[in-house]
């Protein structure tokens, strides 16, 4: 296999033949018991450990193509599975084999005048389809939270990472097969042609949901051609406001590790917005820790005066989501005017607050329409895993049905059970 997959000469019986396989998986996982699904999830764990250097010959093919292909380093960061990588993979799915099963819980039961019982159960949403770019931990961390949740699932990595997600989708159907599931329960589409994403989201027939993570305009494409329901965030403007009564050295060590600890993703800083009362002392101090860490700053004319080494920034930076070691630094006169400035430029992602002061904070987390925010915590809190989920589908920006980081119970719908003993409609 090179870079470009699978050669598949009829992609869209391909990928319709996936689609079918999934749902049949789909319809015998619905009656799989939580014991029967922790046994696989821990299958996949031991072969994990037990095929470390497999994964990583592998893997390392993708590293060399992504050098060579001048991808940048915060792309092959992404992309690495190194040891720490894949014990955090394994730590993950023994955090989520401990976690509770949702399926089968009665949200709400009720006996009407008849007698008539009603109940409404949790249930799995059926197949899903996920869309990826770059972290072939995907593979592993989505694959296993559908599983816990009785869902099958279909894969499409990046091209980038071929080789990785390969050797890794081996590995889940190898622990479905020894833990007697359907191996169709976890499939890869092993071709990376872009005609293959089309084939997939019109897939109504048999994929229930489309979980798209990846870049903004993967991610808008598949919000336009899909004709199945599609949960996503286009991207992650994140913002810290550094508030006129903040502890400052707390504040410093929150802002670089919101922006430097992990740069590229998309729950790391973009923005951080400063109070005017403290911007004198403050900014200097903050911009010149975060230039020795290899942060560039990009700032408004405030910023610019009072740390002349930064850059200039346009009205284009404050959309920019960076995915690198690029800051933006904006003086606000209050927290109102952060407030619009967030509202104004941000993805309503995860946005936070830096202060002492409660009833500003408290402000400042009723009036910020975003899915995650913070008072006082790194915007990198925002996963599923720091939430206790013991991982996550993604991050979702919309409304309905699920918002913020996606664990088990956003991987469920619910279903009506209703029982009787022979009542009639008059």
């Amino acid at each position: 296999m090179n870079q470009q997959g699978k050669h598949i000469s009829d992609i869209p019986s391909y990928v319709k033949d996936l689609a079918r396989n999934a749902r049949k998986a789909a319809v015998k996982l619905m009656r799989v018991d939580t014991a029967q699904k922790n046994n696989a999830l821990t299958v996949v764990k031991q072969l994990l450990d037990e095929r470390r250097n497999k994964i990583q010959s592998m893997n390392k093919l993708d590293l060399d193509n992504a050098r060579e292909n001048g991808l940048s380093q915060s792309m092959i960061d992404r992309l690495e599975l190194n040891d720490k990588r894949i014990d955090g993979m394994i730590q993950s799915l023994d955090d989520l084999i401990k976690l509770n099963d949702p399926v089968g819980e009665i949200l709400k039961s009720s006996v009407r005048p008849n007698g008539m019982k009603i109940e409404k159960i949790r249930v799995p949403i059926g197949v899903i389809g996920i869309i990826y770019e770059s972290r072939p931990n995907v593979t592993v961390d989505a694959a296993s939270l559908c599983l816990k949740t009785g869902n099958a699932t279909i894969l499409r990595g990046g091209k980038e990472a071929i080789h990785s997600n390969k050797v890794l989708t081996d590995i889940l159907q190898d622990a479905l097969s020894l833990a007697g599931l359907p191996r169709e329960s976890v499939q890869l589409i092993e071709t990376t042609d872009r005609t293959a994403v089309g084939e997939l989201i019109t897939q109504n027939e048999f994929i229930d949901l489309i979980i798209p993570r990846g870049g903004e305009s993967l991610i808008r494409r598949v919000v336009k051609e899909s004709t199945i329901p599609v949960i996503k965030h286009y991207n992650g403007v994140c913002h810290l406001y550094a508030d006129k009564d903040i502890d400052e050295k707390q504040a410093r060590k929150i802002i670089i590790n919101a922006k430097v600890q992990r740069p590229g993703v998309c729950n790391a800083l973009e923005t951080l917005l400063v109070h005017e009362a403290i911007a004198e002392t403050f900014i200097p101090d903050i911009c010149a820790d975060l230039t020795q860490k290899g942060v560039e700053i990009r700032g408004d004319e405030k910023t610019k005066t009072l740390y002349p080494n930064s850059i200039a920034a346009t009205e284009d930076d404050w959309y920019a989501e960076y995915l690198d070691l690029i800051l933006s630094v904006k003086v606000v006169k209050n927290l109102e005017e952060a407030v619009t400035h967030i509202e104004t430029y941000g993805s309503r992602h995860s946005d936070g607050i830096l202060t002492n002061n409660i009833d500003t904070a408290k402000e400042f987390l009723i009036s910020v329409d975003s899915a995650v925010v913070f008072h006082n915590v790194s915007t990198r809190f925002s996963d599923g895993g720091q939430f206790g989920m013991g991982a996550e589908i993604g991050i979702s920006t919309d409304k309905l049905h699920a918002r913020g980081p996606m664990g088990l119970e956003e991987l469920t719908s619910y279903k009506y059970v209703v029982t009787g003993d022979g009542q009639i409609r008059e």
